[in-house]
């Protein structure tokens, strides 16, 4: 059964290998991270692990049984009880419910862990898989997203409140 784990040092290689074996997939929906992102990756990582440390982001990796990464799910600027919610899903695992899974269990340990109370994530017009996991983990649109939120693209704001909260 797959778990989802606050980032740490020790899933550095697992995450790298993940976006390599991944990468032209994602590519296809949203915007390729670039040769950069790769060539600094070691620098990248512990810088995102520097601002989980400062409660800026909370990063989480959906691991499976054999230790490989099956998703990311990132928390981004924790601030006033809301964040900004971002996920990907390996290709391999992709159309089965995971993403759905997961980020419902991320909107639980949002408020447990984080004390969070509104998530909110942006989607391309055309991610039609990313609505539908909004959709089904009890995220509603609330407005219009611009090519700035998106790399480029026109989308939809998505929002939730957390469970426990009024």
């Amino acid at each position: 059964m797959p778990e989802l784990k606050l980032l740490h040092v020790g899933h550095a290689p697992a995450v790298l290998a993940f976006e390599l074996a991944n990468r032209s997939y994602f590519a296809a929906s949203i915007p390729d991270r670039g040769d950069d992102f790769f060539d600094q990756f070691t620098n990248r990582y512990d810088a995102a692990l520097a601002e989980q440390e400062a409660g800026i982001c909370a990063f989480y990796v959906l691991v499976a049984e054999d230790g490989s990464v099956l998703g990311r799910f990132n928390l981004y600027d924790l601030e006033d009880g809301t964040a900004r919610l971002g996920y990907r899903v390996a290709e391999r695992v992709a159309g089965r419910g995971v993403a759905t899974t997961a980020v419902r269990e991320l909107c639980r340990t949002a408020t447990a862990r984080h004390g969070l109370r509104t998530l909110r994530a942006a989607t391309s017009h055309d991610n039609a898989a990313s609505q539908t996991v909004l959709t089904k983990a009890g995220f509603v649109p609330v407005g219009p997203a611009t090519p700035a939120d998106l790399g480029g693209k026109s989308g939809t704001w998505y929002e939730r409140t957390c469970p426990g909260v009024a």
